[in-house]
């Protein structure tokens, strides 16, 4: 390949052609991430509590993490997401509508030991999780 005077279009081609082997450039011009992503690009989406579930912690941890299944309500989509606070899951129902948010991992992944969570619910029926576990609020009753 010439690095000539005349042979800017030929880099620049090849540079176009190679830049597809590089699998961000790929994920990031196809849209891969907002196609996959269950959330869509939102920040947060609303959803439906499916079932309680417990997740067993990846070793060296030896837990029950509390979990809860959600159907996204925008487009279906069943995710699992972690109740995040001490006895969190027992303000959560089945059939209550529930805000998940990411849980904050690197690159949009699972955090901690809690292996294959990507999301954590962070509001109850429009009511702060956080502020349900500390006693603040109390759940309105449908």
């Amino acid at each position: 390949m010439g690095n000539g005077l005349n042979a800017g279009r030929k880099l620049l081609e090849n540079r176009k052609k190679f830049r597809w082997s590089d699998r961000d450039y790929k994920r990031r011009v196809l849209q891969l991430k907002r196609k996959s992503d269950p959330l869509e690009g939102a920040p947060q989406a609303k959803g439906i509590a499916i079932e309680k579930v417990g997740i067993e912690a990846k070793q060296p941890n030896s837990a029950i993490r509390k979990c809860v299944k959600v159907q996204l309500i925008k487009n279906g989509r069943q995710i699992t997401a972690f109740a995040v606070g001490d006895g969190a899951i027992n303000y959560i129902d089945e059939h209550d509508e529930v805000t998940v948010e990411g849980i904050g991992g690197r690159m949009g992944r699972s955090k901690g030991d809690i292996p294959g969570v990507r999301y954590k619910v962070v509001a109850v029926n429009g009511i702060s999780l956080k502020e349900l576990v500390k006693g603040r609020k109390e759940k309105t009753v449908r």
